[in-house]
């Protein structure tokens, strides 16, 4: 699974869980539906910015980490 899938995923399970409707959800974050459409499936390219708003409404964070040594390549 990619890390786009991935995060489509989380999101997407987020969103069923507060018992959210896509439509809700990209009207609260202010993207498109077919945007946030693409991004649960995992074929969306969202910006850092609309990644943020979207995980804001869902009660998330998006955060970045750094990789143990031995997973660098």
């Amino acid at each position: 699974m990619t890390s786009s899938e991935k995060i489509g995923q989380l999101l997407r399970t987020r969103r069923k869980f507060l018992q959210l409707r896509q439509r809700d959800l990209a009207e609260l974050a202010g993207v498109g539906l077919r945007g946030l459409s693409a991004i649960e499936s995992g074929r969306g390219n969202p910006t850092l910015n609309q990644l943020s708003e979207i995980a804001g409404v869902l009660g998330l964070e998006v955060t970045l980490t750094q990789k143990p040594r031995d997973a660098e390549s």
